[in-house]
């Protein structure tokens, strides 16, 4: 066992009793399980991404008529827009829906063929395909650039974290192998002018790669490093302005150094 300054001491994993170490990665699962949910919608989110294109496909098999199946699609992501707005919940997936569908819908309406209202997801795709590998391989893993602000470690991970970094691309790489599958089984139906089986298959095709790479997420995430919370300017205030009780700013580095040690030793 290491002590800090100010008495504290910070317990290694060899320290710990098997209840102990239960709890703690009871803790760990739980946390990456919530910032997994938050990060990508959870449920409610994954609804209101796949919804508009069941409605689209559902109407354009019943009416034939793809301005009738735009409509209903762009009707419906409003619905849930306004919806999330009335309980003040977040916009971010509802609103981004919005305007993957109001784009599909222009497309479809302008050229008259219904397989068009899927080209703008099949596009977005490719290109978070590319955007997933990219961050990867330049070690700026985009998982963790969502992940890091809502864990609070920000960007700490990058340089100080070495497991939690390799953990995060890990990750990336698994949310590129799932993600790649929408491209490549749903682009040909789409050159081939299938637009019903495209419009089948691109919501069989929503919600299981998704949940696939969030399990995974969450499982890397698990056995990865605690994070190490980022130190803001504002918190290290009340520390430079001396007083009783108050760490000094040599103190608040031992801290972090503590920290970053027993998360290496973690992973």
């Amino acid at each position: 066992m290491s002590n800090l300054p100010g008495g504290e001491s910070a317990a290694t994993p060899r320290d710990e009793t098997p209840e102990e170490a239960a709890a703690r990665h009871e803790a760990a699962s739980k946390e990456a399980a919530d910032t997994v949910m938050k990060a990508f919608g959870g449920v409610r989110g994954m609804i209101d991404m796949t919804l508009p294109g069941l409605v689209f496909i559902v109407t354009f098999n019943l009416t034939h008529r793809v301005s009738a199946a735009a409509w209903a699609a762009l009707g419906l992501s409003g619905v849930f827009a306004v919806v999330r707005l009335a309980r003040r919940e977040t916009v971010q997936h509802a609103f981004s829906g919005v305007f993957g569908v109001a784009i599909g819908a222009y497309i479809a309406m302008k050229s008259g063929k219904a397989e068009d209202f899927y080209l703008p997801g099949l596009l977005y795709s490719v290109g978070y395909c590319a955007a997933l590998a990219i961050s990867a391989l330049v070690r700026w893993p985009l998982i963790g650039l969502m992940l890091g602000p809502i864990t609070g470690e920000m960007f700490t991970w990058r340089k100080e974290n070495p497991g939690r970094l390799v953990a995060y691309t890990r990750a990336t790489w698994v949310w590129f192998a799932c993600m790649a599958v929408k491209p490549v089984v749903l682009f040909p139906l789409y050159f081939a002018h299938n637009a019903n089986l495209l419009g089948w298959m691109k919501v069989a095709l929503g919600i299981p790669p998704m949940v696939v790479a969030m399990y995974f997420t969450w499982q890397i995430l698990i056995k990865a490093p605690a994070p190490i919370k980022a130190v803001l300017d504002d918190e290290e205030e009340p520390a430079a302005d001396g007083g009783q009780g108050g760490a000094p700013e040599g103190q608040a580095a031992e801290k972090q150094k503590a920290r970053h040690a027993a998360s290496s030793r973690e992973y």
